[in-house]
């Protein structure tokens, strides 16, 4: 099975808090690489891992992660609104074999996901429509956490099932990286607050923009380096990208919540839809990543990276576009 993985971080301040035009600069050019790098390899399918932020997943039931065979974006910060294209016939294929493989996966017949998967969707693919995609939830942001080992299980029994498939599968991991921007904790929130992180009600829109803003102001706070949140730590985020460069996946298995969550900032468990997607992608075999681009950016609350990666025989092979497709680097 050809295969190809993706790994991108998002923020809800993309675009509404802008680091220096130079950043920005480096930022676009590495997603125009990664674009490119896409196109090249021509997915005729895509897995994509990301978390979500109170918007689809509540207390009132919070798995690990779960599969969709539908989905509906809400349209937060700005992102796109309304249904993705889901592969339902791939994605019910996909979590029977992960099923078979002994992940307990939890299955949405009708998720509702956020900007974490749209905006690699629309940056990557120009929207929520023009690529089949499986959306995966992986939780990174709603303590208790399980083991990492887990989450690795979950993306090499994705990566084995998709091998079935006989498509050109790219997995994408979206998220993090050291991150800990305002988003609510349970333990502790008042009555008002806990009850809407665990029934989930549906902001009206003068609460939502109010909400967004609260968000800007806090990212505005952290940039300028007024704000309690944990600093971006240039140091994890290095030696996660240098984990999924070398291969070295086994080490995620002795990553603690408690370790994560003081070296890459509360939402830092975001990193986990990078290590399923990693994880998916060794399946298929020994990878090489193929670019890596990493900025710490306070303007948007995150350690961002941008990151390909392929199996290293179609590496060496080099890629083939398909007719249409961009033609590969050398």
């Amino acid at each position: 099975m050809p295969a190809a993985l993706v790994g991108i971080s998002h923020s809800p301040l993309i675009g509404k808090n802008d680091p220096a035009p130079d950043v920005l600069a480096a930022v676009d050019e590495a997603v125009t690489d990664a674009r490119a790098f896409i196109a090249a390899f021509a997915p005729d399918l895509v897995v994509l891992y990301a978390p979500d932020h109170y918007n689809g997943f509540f207390y009132r039931e919070m798995p690990p992660f779960c599969l969709a065979t539908e989905a509906n974006a809400v349209g937060d910060f700005g992102s796109a609104a309304g249904p993705l294209s889901v592969d339902g016939e791939a994605a019910r294929t996909l979590a029977d074999g992960a099923l078979a493989r002994g992940v307990d996966l939890t299955v949405s017949a009708r998720m509702t996901v956020d900007h974490g998967f749209v905006q690699p969707l629309q940056v990557l693919f120009g929207g929520i429509d023009q690529v089949p995609v499986v959306p995966i939830f992986v939780n990174g942001v709603a303590a208790p956490f399980g083991p990492v080992s887990r989450i690795r299980a979950l993306g090499t029994a994705i990566g084995l099932a998709a091998a079935d498939l006989d498509r050109r599968v790219l997995f994408i991991g979206s998220g993090g990286l050291s991150h800990d921007p305002p988003v609510p904790i349970l333990a502790g929130a008042p009555p008002r607050v806990a009850d809407g992180l665990i029934e989930g009600h549906p902001p009206t829109p003068e609460q939502r923009a109010r909400g967004e803003e609260r968000v800007v102001q806090a990212g505005r706070a952290y940039a300028g380096g007024s704000t309690s949140m944990i600093a971006i730590n240039p140091a994890w985020d290095e030696l996660v990208l240098d984990t999924f460069a070398g291969g070295r996946l086994e080490d995620v298995d002795a990553w603690t919540v408690e370790w994560m969550g003081a070296e890459g900032g509360g939402s830092g468990h975001e990193t986990r839809a990078w290590i399923a997607a990693f994880a998916s992608l060794a399946a298929t075999g020994a990878y090489s990543m193929t670019s890596r681009f990493y900025r710490p950016i306070p303007e948007w609350i995150a350690g961002f990276a941008v990151a390909t990666a392929l199996p290293s025989g179609q590496r060496d092979e080099g890629l083939t576009a398909r007719p249409g497709g961009l033609p590969s680097k050398p």
